[in-house]
């Protein structure tokens, strides 16, 4: 069914569901979702949100309270897993969605939710602002979300709570739009002639190259003098 996947999208909307889970841990395979948020933004204002805990009907690890600060008590009384997607789904719609991180694992759970849910998938295009990011801030030593947002100069009060970072991280969003559309302008965006996404420039044995942003899920390339649009 990978027709009916999204596409990993590499640019700016006006109009977009920026979304954040917070989970048991970090495998989509075994781990389960806690807590889903989500922000509606039109024409780049922010307009609506979607926000539960989730109750995974099992402990959540001391390690993944540590960082997102939930506990068991506070999802005992939480809808399952099947009502908070319901909800999420019906929220986002058909539009695209925009998240850090999310291309390896916010996607991965939600994908992993539906098809077990619903025998489907998740058809949002999506825009993963790690791969932004990297693109528009290669200066930085690290692109973690709180690292993004220290740079434009937004709190990061409260992250790892969904909500927060989907607060934090439409600011972060906004942003690094300004810098693509700026950058766009100046180059006019490549795409990977594999996947679609954008491409960088890189530097190799022969010099400089065009390489997939999506690196190393995809090893897209294509030579400088034949990548200009």
């Amino acid at each position: 069914m990978d027709q009916d996947k999204g596409k990993r999208l590499n640019q700016y909307r006006k109009d977009y569901v920026v979304f954040d889970l917070e989970t048991t841990g970090i495998s989509w395979q075994r781990d389960e979702i806690i807590e889903i948020s989500a922000i509606r933004v039109q024409n780049r204002r922010p307009c609506a949100q979607y926000s539960t805990l989730v109750n995974p009907q099992r402990h959540i690890p001391a390690a993944a309270s540590r960082v997102n600060n939930i506990t068991d008590g506070m999802v005992k009384d939480a809808p399952l897993l099947p009502e908070a997607m319901e909800g999420f789904l019906h929220f986002i719609q058909d539009s695209v969605l925009v998240g850090h991180n999310i291309h390896t694992f916010d996607m991965k759970f939600i994908s992993q939710a539906a098809m077990s849910l619903y025998g489907t998938e998740i058809g949002n295009d999506y825009i993963d602002t790690l791969f932004l990011a990297r693109q528009c801030l290669p200066q930085l030593s690290h692109h973690r979300l709180s690292d993004v947002a220290e740079h434009f100069g937004i709190s990061t009060s409260g992250a790892h709570r969904a909500l927060q970072d989907c607060i934090m991280n439409q600011q972060c969003y906004e942003k690094l739009g300004e810098l693509l559309q700026a950058k766009s302008a100046e180059e006019p965006a490549v795409l990977c002639p594999k996947c679609g996404a954008g491409m960088v420039r890189r530097k190799g044995m022969y010099g400089e190259f065009y390489g997939c942003s999506s690196f190393p899920g995809c090893r897209g390339t294509r030579p400088i003098a034949s990548g200009r649009p």
